[in-house]
Parts: C-alpha cells; sequence; structure tokens
C-alpha cells in the first residue's frame, strides 16, 4: 500500500506542478478520488467498502486551496460534518466549469432531466475560491 500511494502522490504531484507552471492550473479542475468509500476496518488483505462516506481531492479551476472539508465519525463510517452529497459534487464541478446546473437539462424519456439528478442539491460554497 505504502509503494501505492507513493505512485500516486508523486504523479499527482507532478501534474499539478506542471499545470501551474504552464500557467493552465487556474483553468483546469483537477479532481482525484476512488470509485467509492473505505472504512478503517479491513477483511483479509484490504480495506472494507461503504458507500456513508468518501473522500476525494480536488485542485485549481477555482477551488479554495489549502483546506479541508467535512468529516467522518470515529470510525470513518459515516459522514458527520459539513455533508456533501454526490449530486452536491456535481453541481459544484459544473459550477467550477460555468455550467448553471439548474439550467443544464437533457431530454430522457420525455422528461427534462438535470446531470445532477432529481433530488436536490447545491454548490458547496465552502470550497470555491
Amino acid at each position: 500500500m505504502k509503494i501505492a500511494a507513493n505512485d500516486v502522490d508523486q504523479a499527482s504531484a507532478a501534474l499539478l506542478a506542471d499545470l501551474k507552471q504552464r500557467g493552465l492550473l487556474d483553468d483546469t479542475l483537477v479532481i482525484w478520488g476512488g470509485e467509492f468509500g473505505r472504512t478503517p476496518m479491513g477483511q483479509g488483505t484490504g480495506r472494507d467498502h461503504h458507500i456513508l462516506s468518501f473522500a476525494i481531492w480536488m485542485a485549481g479551476g477555482g477551488i479554495k486551496g489549502g483546506i479541508t472539508y467535512g468529516n467522518t465519525d470515529e470510525l470513518g463510517y459515516r459522514s458527520v460534518e459539513n455533508v456533501v452529497s454526490v449530486h452536491d459534487l456535481h453541481a459544484t464541478m459544473l459550477h467550477l466549469c460555468g455550467i448553471d446546473y439548474q439550467r443544464f437539462s437533457f431530454k430522457y424519456q420525455g422528461l427534462d432531466m438535470r446531470l445532477t439528478g432529481v433530488e436536490p442539491c447545491r454548490v458547496v460554497q465552502d470550497v470555491v475560491g
């Protein structure tokens, strides 16, 4: 695990440094995350999967740098502070790309659908720079 983390850390840092050096970081939204949450508990050789919390990091593209947003319980099992839904994340990403998620819709089976889904969501202003 330590080797894999080091490889990801070095590559991610190199990408951000390159974008910054070329003057592209302010216009490029970088998002890093896994496909699901992980608990600190493990089974066999890995950690358990779960859907109640997940962690990502974002940089550039209008993101406020150097902050941590949200928190889980002491077991890392459930989001408990500044909870951000997947729909909120998508609304925030669209906002940072200059797209009003409330107005951007597409026809699907005769309905106007949003990329953020049909459930209420919000732009997480606390992470926008």
